[in-house]
């Protein structure tokens, strides 16, 4: 895998995983994050996941819904060579329940499964593995 740009998604919720992540990375990204959500978003988002090199997505306490979930396993069918998982086990002062995580780790196994690339359980950990892949822009 060589990575120019990465899709930067997984949870949303006002989480700064986004923030910490971008000054580490060495390549392009696309951030789906907008303050105002529109059909025209969720077009440019489909049209980033087909384009961008590499399909993270970052999965963190503050996720409330599960659409991340889905899309990470999709897209470890769909687009096995690009997708990366990530579960990063504090935000904010927020952890998972060790239930929660017992999940996410069959998730990650799951993915794992169909991209051959193991979970991710640290931002640090997550730019080290990106950066290494990087081509020139």
């Amino acid at each position: 895998m060589t990575i120019a740009k990465v899709f930067l998604g997984g949870t949303c919720n006002n989480s700064h995983w986004r923030d910490q992540l971008i000054p580490m990375l060495q390549c392009d990204y696309f951030n789906p994050v907008v303050a105002e959500w529109t059909p025209e978003c969720l077009t440019e988002e489909i049209r980033q996941r087909d384009e961008c090199d590499v399909c993270l997505y970052t999965i963190t306490p503050k996720m409330t819904g599960f659409y991340s979930i889905a899309e990470v396993v999709e897209d470890s069918i769909k687009r096995p060579g690009k997708t990366v998982f990530c579960v990063i086990d504090e935000d904010d002062g927020l952890v998972f329940t060790q239930a929660q995580m017992k999940s996410l780790r069959a998730v990650g196994l799951m993915v794992e499964g169909n991209t051959g690339h193991p979970p991710i359980y640290s931002l640090h950990d997550l730019a080290i593995f990106l950066n290494s892949r990087m081509t020139a822009n």
